[in-house]
């Protein structure tokens, strides 16, 4: 059993972007389906489905690349808040990534969202990772 899932969701996308396959599975919690859908809304990834397989539920998502030459969408994966050491930003200190080029994933009161949504709500929490 994986003690961070977020971590390893990140890992496993990391990975097969690297050596740019299609599809990931990864195992399906709540927090990596609310993940999956921020990279799909913003365009990260092409889509994701849910799929079970006996007991267990997994994510499929469907990596993303550019032009002939198959340029990956995402570029750089980094896990920020981890089980040893939380990183939280409230409303006036969220982080910008790459300039808003970039989006940071917050976990929020309101639910998991981008850097951008937390700023339009006007709430902070915790820093899950960054996303280029």
């Amino acid at each position: 059993m994986v003690t961070d899932t977020i971590a390893d969701m990140l890992t496993r996308i990391r990975n097969a972007n690297m050596v740019k396959h299609e599809i990931v599975e990864i195992p399906a919690t709540k927090m990596s389906k609310a993940i999956a859908e921020i990279l799909k809304n913003e365009g990260f990834i092409a889509n994701f489905e849910i799929y079970k397989e006996d007991l267990y539920e997994y994510l499929l998502l469907s990596l993303k690349y550019q032009g002939r030459s198959r340029d990956r969408v995402i570029t750089k994966l980094k896990r920020i808040s981890k089980p040893g050491l939380r990183v939280y930003a409230n409303s006036k200190t969220l982080p910008r990534v790459r300039d808003n080029f970039g989006l940071a994933i917050l976990s929020t009161s309101k639910g998991v969202m981008t850097n951008l949504d937390a700023k339009k709500h006007g709430i902070g929490g915790e820093v899950l990772c960054y996303i280029w």
